[in-house]
């Protein structure tokens, strides 16, 4: 399958700590180049979920956004050691009735004193997971929206390409013609000067003219390069370089047949074809 570069796909589940939501966006680009952004209990994952989207993609800017809405009053359980708490008060009222002076040991000072008071440590391991999931989920929802999109690109490319395809064979009709054309034209000039030519010379003359205009070779190339784009397109993957150089190969042909152009007709096929693959080229760029 043919996949686009540019997609987005977001997931979001309600997990133990809060809303996690994982959003990955891709655009267009030479090479693979992924930057992501993340709470720091889930910075640690950022390896394994490179890997995982390094094995998915081939080529594209991918940003990832993963971010955790904590629940309001969100927090673990608040836990009270008795056994701590009834030690602590004995050395505190034993310390009292040394100094008669010291001031009462509020409740607050109680709790701060270590291994009084314990909150109950979330699971960084069971958030780390549920992460992985989803971000595992979004990574297939946005390889699905690649491959539509890819889908609609290969289309608009494929339909271009039927176009070029038509113009070459016009011009390979009209070729003959206007090869012959051009020579009658040169006799009928020698005609109006009446002069007396060397046969001999005139027909080189006319055989260098002729190899001047006939384009037969760029059409034969142009046919050549629009079977390798089908075959590329058929194929499948990621072939947006090779389908860009394409581009390039069959730019180069249409110019050539532009520039050997000796008729309106020729002119206007070459500027035809050179719409239509500037037209390919413009949808190819989003191509994996």
């Amino acid at each position: 399958m043919i996949h686009s570069m540019t997609a987005f796909a977001r997931e979001s589940a309600t997990t133990s700590q809060g809303v996690l939501t994982v959003e990955v966006r891709s655009v267009n680009h030479r090479y693979l180049d992924c930057s992501f952004k993340m709470p720091d209990a889930l910075r640690a994952l950022e390896p394994r979920l490179r890997e995982a989207l390094a094995g998915a993609l081939a080529r594209g800017k991918v940003e990832c956004l993963v971010r955790l809405q904590s629940h309001p009053g969100a927090g673990g359980a608040m836990a009270v050691d008795q056994g701590r708490l009834e030690q602590l008060l004995e050395a505190a009222q034993a310390v009292a009735s040394r100094l008669p002076d010291a001031a009462p040991v509020g409740p607050l000072e109680l709790l701060q004193f270590p291994g009084v008071y314990n909150a109950e440590e979330q699971s960084e391991e069971t958030l780390q997971a549920e992460a992985v999931a989803l971000f595992s989920g979004a990574l297939d929802n946005l390889g699905a929206n690649r491959r539509r999109e890819g889908d609609k690109l290969a289309a608009m490319v494929r339909d271009r390409l039927d176009q070029v395809e038509r113009i070459v064979a016009t011009a390979r009709e009209q070729l003959p013609a206007l090869l012959q054309h051009q020579r009658d034209r040169v006799l009928a000039r020698i005609g109006e000067l009446d002069v007396d030519v060397d046969q001999g010379r005139l027909e080189q003359e006319l055989v260098y003219l002729a190899q001047r205009a006939d384009v037969d070779e760029e059409l034969d190339r142009l046919d050549t390069h629009i079977a390798e784009v089908r075959r590329a397109l058929d194929k499948g993957g990621p072939c947006g370089r090779r389908l860009d150089f394409l581009m390039q190969e069959l730019n180069r042909e249409a110019n050539t047949l532009s520039s050997k152009s000796q008729s309106a007709d020729t002119t206007l096929n070459a500027v035809e074809l050179k719409v239509l693959i500037e037209q390919m080229r413009e949808q190819i760029q989003n191509i994996e």
